[in-house]
């Protein structure tokens, strides 16, 4: 397996899509199959306290449908939309996802999808050159320089870039910040917490300290945090 395989969640209703799902996830070394849920109010607590890469959401489900659990969360995954009915596929890209795959879901199409997610990463390293990423922010495009970014914290549908001089509301979600960043110099900390691994002043059992302002650690992301600051 590589070494930071995508974390991925299925969300489906039918014990039958999570089992064809589950045998063509494990088939991929690149995926991590981390949680598997039955409905969209599971869904929505567990991505709310664990990181999510990558989401397979059924449509049709009880109680929530999967376009509105996609109007529901404040930042959600990349996601790849599983259903029976081809009426959805118009409306479904109204909601940024990556693909839609019509059941039964064959393997060649399954990696086809696949293939456009990863390319989302691949299109995300490639915004960072010469240590400067392209934000919109302040009516435009804004060239930010990653060695002034202190941290960043969700707000919403935007994120609040903090930097040595100045703070940003960028229209993007804190996981398109966190792919576009570069690797080893930005972590996780909290759903909604980005920091500069270089500008954190303080590690405390519950909160980290950058630039005088605590910042909350998730639980989840302890032992990761833990493992880049022994480094």
């Amino acid at each position: 397996m590589m070494k930071d395989p995508k974390k991925c969640i299925i969300v489906d209703d039918e014990p039958a899509a999570h089992y064809v799902l589950t045998n063509y996830i494990r088939q991929n070394p690149e995926l991590e199959l981390v949680h598997q849920c039955y409905n969209g109010i599971e869904a929505m607590n567990y991505i709310r306290e664990n990181p999510v890469d990558l989401m397979f959401l059924d449509i049709d489900m009880p109680e929530i449908t999967g376009l509105e659990l996609l109007k529901i969360l404040p930042s959600q995954p990349r996601t790849i939309l599983t259903t029976a009915y081809s009426e959805f596929a118009l409306e479904s890209y109204d909601y940024g996802v990556i693909d839609y795959l019509l059941k039964p879901i064959y393997f060649p199409r399954f990696l086809k999808s696949i293939e456009r997610f990863f390319s989302f990463y691949a299109e995300k390293k490639a915004m960072v050159s010469n240590l400067f990423i392209s934000i919109k922010a302040d009516g435009g495009i804004v060239d930010l320089d990653v060695r002034k970014i202190l941290f960043a914290q969700s707000y919403g549908n935007y994120v609040k870039i903090f930097t040595s001089g100045k703070t940003y509301l960028a229209s993007m979600t804190t996981n398109e910040l966190e792919a576009s960043l570069p690797g080893g110099q930005f972590i996780r900390v909290h759903k909604s917490y980005i920091v500069a691994v270089d500008k954190i002043e303080e590690n405390e059992r519950d909160v980290l300290v950058v630039n005088s302002q605590k910042i909350p650690v998730g639980i989840t992301y302890r032992r990761e945090l833990e493992r880049v600051l022994a480094r």
